[in-house]
């Protein structure tokens, strides 16, 4: 198996302690948002044996196993990274398979520039993801009921979103997510300011359910997306728990440490919470027009000890194994590949000790024995 060199990505939502602190670094005072790992050509992890894209274009097969070629393609399929909001990322939606095939192909005709601003899709890929929490993690995830979005508004008192809570009463669900939503997406840039303004003093006056609210308007002043917000559920992890963010649901991330895995794309929809492009239209195609419970994840143990996050999707499969001192050791030899993530504690992987934040790559069918006493999370696939 592989030690893993990753790269740390300084997006400005990043926070400045939490990867420091988790590595054991003293912090540099510069955002640490994500550390990557995996095969992504945007920041592949290093190798002994060169970059982790490298040491799979040598030999797919080797280095993934016959099955997930057959499956996935020449490629690790997904991603694993540390991700640390010290500030809330846009509010945003992923496409599915088939929408990101079409967005991408389109706009290839169309001759826009994959780094353009304003391109939508940088690949034909979908990107559902898993966000497990290692410390407190708030975030939003999904609509909430339109009833309870339209006490939510009301109860601001700021008459230029009544009409969003009429509409929110009035009409079918589905129908009246996707009316609100696009009133507030395409209304007068100064008009919605206004709004939000007047809506931001509410909540930090009001507290309680609203003061997640206040803190995104005090980040985004005047940002369409902090009434979009209200019509989303706000939802507190505990560390262990996690939420699986499927094609066309409507989330973001607040602020905690986590564990995230997602299928190997960059298609990313925003619909407010940012400076960058919206395209409203391609928005409204592919966003999933649904009110429903967030669905919290906790895992599943199995007798071997295993505590696995089961989610519809075979491009990832995340597990963790907590070790305690004196237990046995475990075997995880597979015939798929493998990333191998220590968050707590002191894990031996094979000849490699890994403290917090330390990872390693294991090729198809290389033995991976484990044991130590603390944490790790286990990426393959599902074939």
């Amino acid at each position: 198996m592989d030690r893993l060199d990753n790269t740390i990505r300084p997006y400005a939502w990043g926070s400045t302690t939490a990867i420091p602190h988790l590595l054991g670094v003293e912090p540099t005072g510069e955002p640490q948002a994500e550390m990557w790992m995996g095969a992504h050509p945007g920041a592949p992890s290093r190798t002994a044996r060169g970059t982790l894209v490298e040491v799979i274009d040598a030999d797919p097969e080797a280095e993934l196993g016959k099955a997930a070629v057959a499956k996935f393609g020449p490629r690790l399929p997904f991603l694993l990274k540390i991700l640390a909001a010290g500030a809330p990322l846009s509010l945003q939606v992923h496409p599915n398979l088939e929408q990101a095939g079409e967005g991408y192909a389109d706009e290839e005709r169309r001759g826009i520039p994959v780094d353009a601003p304003h391109r939508n899709y940088k690949d034909a890929n979908h990107k559902p993801e898993l966000i497990c929490a290692l410390t407190e993690f708030d975030g939003l995830c999904g609509f909430r009921d339109p009833v309870r979005s339209a006490d939510l508004l009301d109860g601001l008192g700021v008459a230029s979103l009544k009409p969003y809570v009429d509409l929110l009463h009035a009409r079918p669900e589905d129908a009246a997510l996707r009316e609100v939503l696009t009133a507030i997406l395409t209304a007068d840039p100064e008009e919605m300011a206004q709004t939000v303004a007047e809506a931001s003093a509410a909540c930090a006056r009001l507290g309680g359910d609203y003061t997640t609210y206040a803190e995104l308007a005090q980040h985004y002043p005047g940002d369409p997306g902090v009434i979009a917000a209200m019509l989303l559920n706000h939802v507190r992890l505990q560390p262990g728990e996690a939420l699986f963010l499927g094609a066309g649901i409507p989330h973001a991330y607040i602020s905690g440490l986590g564990v995230e895995i997602m299928a190997n794309s960059d298609n990313v929809l925003r619909c407010g919470l940012t400076p960058k492009h919206v395209d409203v239209p391609e928005l409204l195609r592919v966003v999933r027009f649904e009110a429903g419970d967030p669905g919290v994840l906790r895992p599943e143990a199995s007798p071997a000890g295993e505590e696995v996050y089961d989610t519809p999707i075979d491009e990832f499969r995340l597990s963790r194994y907590v070790l305690a001192e004196g237990g046995a050791a475990h075997d995880l030899t597979l015939d798929t590949p493998q990333i191998l993530l220590c968050t707590a504690g002191s894990v031996r992987a094979g000849e490699h000790e890994l403290s917090p934040g330390q990872s390693v790559f294991v090729p198809a069918g290389e033995t991976a024995e484990i044991s130590g006493t603390g944490t790790l999370f286990r990426a393959t696939v599902i074939v």
